[in-house]
């Protein structure tokens, strides 16, 4: 295998690993390829990308069987207008989702909470353009926390909720498995140039 290319959504922050990538192989071509959620499965099976990090769920079964390494939690937040009553929670505290149950959400959460309270019809937008919609005091927004800090405003505030941590993970299919395949492991499991697999 004479290059690695892995893709990564967004809120994930791999540069950190091509360093210690090229000191394992310097000889094997490594490229970073930013994708949207929406393709993370795809960007594999059409052989765009030999990893992916991305952020579960996945499906890993179909239509081909994947391999998937768990690399870290990410804690879940409410992203509000300043204005907004969850602005008035300290930084360290949590919000309940029980309080946020009379809200509009702006767009869909993947896990399928959804206020009781009848919804507002939002058309399809992307995280940047629902969190602008949350800054004008119109919704709310449940992202993980490096996706808020990747679209901070000055006009809005995030506080922790008590979802489930999303996951992000390491994905490849498992017909492609190689000891190129396991190298990156290592290095996104932070192993050093010099350690081994064990």
């Amino acid at each position: 295998m004479d290059q690695m290319r892995v893709a990564f959504v967004p809120g994930v922050t791999p540069d950190k690993w091509k360093k210690v990538w090229w000191e394992k192989n310097p000889r094997i071509r490594f490229e970073l390829i930013p994708i949207q959620e929406d393709v993370q499965r795809s960007v594999l099976d059409d052989g765009t990308a030999d990893m992916v990090i991305a952020r579960l769920p996945v499906d890993l079964d179909s239509p081909a069987p994947l391999h998937c390494v768990r690399l870290y939690d990410e804690v879940q937040v409410v992203v509000a207008a300043k204005e907004h009553f969850v602005a008035a929670v300290e930084d360290q505290d949590v919000v309940a989702m029980a309080d946020l149950d009379g809200e509009q959400l702006v767009q869909p959460h993947p896990s399928g909470w959804t206020p009781s309270a009848d919804q507002l019809s939002f058309p399809e937008m992307s995280v940047k353009d629902a969190i602008e919609v949350a800054a004008s005091g119109t919704g709310i927004v449940i992202v993980p926390m490096s996706i808020a800090r990747l679209h901070h405003r000055k006009d809005v505030v995030q506080r922790a909720v008590d979802l489930e941590p999303t996951n992000v993970a390491l994905i490849w299919l498992r017909d492609a498995d190689s000891p190129v395949h396991q190298d990156f492991v290592g290095v996104a499991r932070g192993r050093r140039a010099g350690s081994s697999r064990g």
